[in-house]
């Protein structure tokens, strides 16, 4: 059946059984016929009574497909006993009972119930006078059309299941797939705030601290700081409030964003770091290359979280920011002393999100990330980004410089 007549046939279920026991009603009616001109003499109404009366229990086949079943057996079987040949017209409400059950019912059961019928035509036409030695007619034909409609619903069956269940598990994809794109949106937004809010509020509290010890023995200096101090807090401000109203847009209006940071504003950053008097020297190994805005967005930030660890973990005042571009890769190297009076914290759970965070950035960028302390003395932050974005398997680490 075409898609179009499957649509029209579920738009009109109650026409469409009609249709279908009429069908049914005259195919088996010509059975009938067809036998009571062949055969010698078998009565004619009380066949086509038989067979109005299986076609007429059809409609209920699907609230009880068995005692349908039973119904058009007993039927066809009391046309053979009439005397009647019994061919797959004659059989064409049995059939269609077989099928039905094969459909709704537990498959042990419909193949027993078919296995029943069978043998109970195989039976009468063992009792047919003039069938009893032409065994192909009299006992293979009635025989081969039950199991026939049952294999067929069978098939039906199990394409439906296969079919719902293809459904379902497409349905299961799509809802895992969308919440895995909700944890990953919630982790960059959570990246996002924290480089943010973390950076600026650590240099904000260095540039506090150190304006509060100067505020007596260098006033002027004091001042100077807070009036810097004014300006970090802004900045803060400023990203925190376009972080936020990316997540309150009801659409993506690009032409409303402001450009995301990049490398391009390290000067800035260093300056900042300087108020919090941490003096950030930046060597730059190569030429500049343009950079696309994600990978220039992950490289900032990764600087950024790296100088606000060294505010906010060791007692160092110098720091080193090394640049290097290669014909592959971007790398970004940032090393810092340790003062002897307060050492580096080791990376673990208690002490932020900020490797956590750097690490997951460099991954995301298809690059490496390390960072751990140094033989020498000191922490150091190094990642590999590539400039082309990942491989179809990731970064290549033995090629990453």
């Amino acid at each position: 059946m075409s898609t179009p007549w499957q649509r029209r046939a579920a738009r009109r279920p109650r026409t469409t059984e009609a249709v279908t026991v009429a069908l049914v009603l005259v195919s088996a009616l010509s059975g009938c016929l067809l036998s009571y001109g062949v055969m010698s003499g078998p009565p004619l109404w009380p066949a086509v009574a038989l067979s109005v009366l299986a076609c007429a229990v059809l409609p209920r086949r699907r609230r009880a497909p068995l005692r349908v079943l039973a119904v058009t057996a007993l039927c066809v079987v009391a046309v053979s006993a009439l005397g009647h040949l019994v061919t797959a017209m004659t059989m064409a409400p049995l059939m269609v009972a077989q099928y039905s059950v094969s459909l709704r019912v537990e498959r042990r059961a419909a193949w027993y119930a078919a296995l029943v019928v069978t043998a109970a035509l195989v039976a009468s036409g063992l009792f047919h006078g003039e069938l009893r030695h032409q065994w192909l007619i009299g006992l293979v034909n009635p025989a081969a059309w039950v199991p026939l409609s049952a294999a067929l619903g069978g098939y039906v069956r199990v394409r439906r299941e296969y079919a719902a269940a293809r459904a379902e598990h497409i349905t299961r994809e799509r809802e895992e797939e969308a919440r895995h794109r909700v944890v990953q949106e919630r982790m960059r937004i959570a990246r996002e705030l924290h480089d943010v809010v973390a950076h600026h509020l650590t240099l904000a509290n260095a540039q506090a601290g150190t304006a509060a010890h100067l505020a007596r023995s260098a006033p002027e200096q004091a001042y100077e700081i807070l009036s810097t101090l004014s300006e970090t807090t802004t900045a803060a401000l400023r990203e925190l409030k376009s972080t936020v109203g990316l997540l309150r847009q009801d659409t993506d209006g690009e032409d409303e964003l402001a450009p995301a940071p990049g490398l391009g504003r390290l000067p800035d950053l260093v300056a900042a770091c300087a108020a919090a008097d941490l003096a950030v020297a930046v060597t730059v190994d190569g030429g500049p290359r343009p950079l696309t805005p994600g990978l220039d967005l992950t490289a900032y930030r990764i600087v950024q979280e790296a100088l606000t660890n060294v505010t906010k973990h060791t007692g160092s005042r110098t720091a080193d920011v090394r640049i290097a571009y290669t014909p592959r890769f971007l790398t970004l190297t940032v090393t810092n002393d340790t003062v002897a009076a307060r050492p580096a914290l080791p990376p673990g759970p208690d002490h932020g999100f900020g490797l956590l965070g750097m690490r997951e950035r460099a991954l995301a960028a298809g690059g490496t990330f390390h960072a751990g302390p140094r033989p020498e003395g000191g922490f150091e932050v190094s990642c590999a980004l590539p400039l082309h974005g990942p491989g179809p398997h990731g970064p290549d680490e033995s090629t990453a410089p």
